[in-house]
């Protein structure tokens, strides 16, 4: 038989907001990209918090200036349908994860845009979170600027931002509004998390100390998996089959202008395919035009370690730009975790893999680099060096996160 005790608790699991949460928990709410559109580096340390810490994840919108391009067009289409409830993922949510698209103008210039937005996410999420229960915490963790007029307003104890990128360079966005709204929120956060040096350099800047924290790798999801999956032909996010022409130079994220298209001239030429797998968000016209350049669009998260398999060599083109010097590129360890040859700008980031991988800093290099690892594979040495991304894990990663969402 339930005790009362269980019978007021399963009560309160069904009756308030936030369903399933008891007595003396801490709760999290996290202000990032949308859950399940691609695994950034926050999604994966949530997941490894949950469910011991129950979760409202909001779907939060950037500051992009909006063009009148096809691919704008669809993001607006697909933010307002999930605003409205019209489109929702057909993923099932981990235990304890709550996911909420809360209403928000596609700006934060004026005031009056920027007071509209915290009202409408204020009211959706305090709403979420129902009344406190005894003892419970509540920790606010937000990985974009447009949080900066939430405090004092949502119902939490603490916040911490945690730094993944310097928005104020980053192509597309409106650079100077979230610069200020970064501003704002590093004089307000309890506590910071960078993750690069230059990105806590920026936070120094700004009076705001931070604790460094690169990014991690689920190790064993890239492991060597069957080319068999992949064969010659690939199927894009559109539906266009597209023949792989050997070699095969690979790289997936986003396909912006960060990407050098001189660099990606280069490795189409050496190569038969580069292929560009991630979401297109402007990318330079020439490279669109680029012979044997390929772009699929985004794949999943699951298809990637066959496709690495299938590949002759990973890279990553980045221009060396103040965006890619402040970057830590997820995809540089799971690059790394795959076997293959990887070549890769010289960037902060990749400097302390030198050892692991081929750091490059210009054409000449690259051409010489690239046709020694078409032809001869993986050095030993590079190979040896890899090993320590054993101590690189998503789980010890989550651990040193969690010391400072906590305050311990």
């Amino acid at each position: 038989m339930e005790s009362p005790l269980a019978d007021a608790c399963g009560s309160l699991r069904q009756t308030l907001p936030g369903a399933g949460v008891l007595p003396g928990v801490t709760r999290l709410v996290v202000f990032s990209d949308d859950w399940g559109r691609h695994p950034s580096s926050c999604q994966h340390l949530i997941r490894h918090l949950l469910p011991r810490y129950p979760t409202i994840w909001v779907n939060t919108i950037g500051t992009r200036r909006v063009r009148l391009a096809r691919e704008d067009a669809g993001k607006i289409i697909a933010r307002l349908g999930s605003m409205l409830g019209l489109i929702r993922s057909g993923a099932q949510l981990p235990a304890g994860l709550q996911v909420v698209n809360p209403w928000m103008y596609p700006g934060f210039r004026r005031g009056w845009q920027r007071r509209l937005n915290a009202a409408a996410i204020c009211t959706k999420v305090n709403a979420l979170l129902g009344p406190r229960l005894p003892g419970e915490r509540r920790i606010a963790i937000t990985t974009v600027p447009v949080t900066a007029d939430l405090r004092g307003r949502l119902a939490v104890d603490r916040w911490v931002y945690y730094c993944v990128d310097d928005f104020s360079v980053w192509p597309g966005l409106d650079g100077s509004v979230l610069d200020d709204m970064e501003r704002k929120l590093a004089g307000q956060v309890d506590a910071a998390v960078a993750v690069s040096p230059t990105l806590q350099t920026r936070l120094a800047g700004m009076g705001c100390a931070s604790t460094l924290l690169t990014h991690g790798l689920d190790l064993a999801h890239w492991q060597p998996r069957s080319a068999k999956e992949v064969g010659e032909w690939i199927t894009t996010a559109s539906g266009r089959a597209v023949r792989l022409e050997r070699p095969v130079a690979l790289f997936w994220g986003v396909v912006d202008r960060r990407l050098d298209v001189a660099w990606c001239k280069v490795l189409a030429e050496r190569c038969g395919t580069l292929l560009l797998v991630g979401p297109k968000q402007s990318p330079d016209p020439a490279l669109e035009e680029c012979p044997g350049v390929e772009m699929t669009g985004p794949l999943s998260y699951a298809q990637l370690p066959a496709l690495a398999e299938a590949a002759d060599v990973l890279v990553m083109p980045y221009a060396d730009l103040p965006v890619t010097r402040a970057i830590q590129p997820l995809k540089f360890k799971e690059y790394l975790a795959t076997g293959k040859p990887v070549i890769v700008r010289q960037l902060p980031a990749t400097i302390d893999w030198a050892d692991a991988a081929d750091v490059v800093g210009d054409e000449a290099r690259l051409r010489q680099i690239l046709d020694a690892r078409l032809s001869g594979g993986v050095p030993a040495e590079q190979l040896r060096a890899r090993g320590r991304l054993a101590n690189e894990s998503w789980t010890a990663k989550a651990k040193e996160f969690e010391r400072v969402v906590v305050g311990e």
